[in-house]
């Protein structure tokens, strides 16, 4: 970004330099605004391939984890000498416990630092800090 340099006139008055720093403020505060809101419109752009991509992959992951528990649960049934019942209760409860982890992972995941256009925030904070600073107060 490329600083922008500020002329003022010498013969300037309190009054003038006190409303062109207003002008500003207010100015780059707008602008503040306007980076915030594209920064959400780009997350909710991404969010929204995110969540398609996802739908995809469950729906794939379920047709292959239908198959795989048909597979396990035969192949385990056909090693307790052909009682497909005990295939059957072995592989749902190596699911659960699968399903377990994964929701395990899920709670952890939760627990890492928030998306709420931090960097926006902090600006923000920074911008109000330097007017508060030009302003004497």
């Amino acid at each position: 970004m490329t600083e922008r340099r500020v002329e003022i006139d010498p013969d300037a008055t309190i009054g003038g330099l006190v409303r062109q720093l207003k002008e500003d403020s207010t100015r780059l505060l707008r602008n503040e605004f306007k980076l915030a809101k594209v920064e959400i419109g780009e997350n909710i752009k991404a969010g929204a391939w995110g969540v398609l991509w996802l739908a995809l992959a469950f729906g794939v992951g379920v047709i292959a984890l239908v198959a795989v528990t048909i597979a396990l649960a035969s192949g385990i049934g056909k090693l307790a000498n052909g009682n497909m019942w005990v295939g059957a209760i072995a592989a749902g409860v190596l699911e659960i416990g699968l399903g377990g982890w994964l929701v395990y992972l899920g709670m952890q995941t939760f627990g890492k630092p928030s998306y709420t256009l931090g960097e926006s925030r902090e600006e923000l904070v920074s911008t109000k800090g330097w007017i508060e600073r030009q302003r004497g107060g």
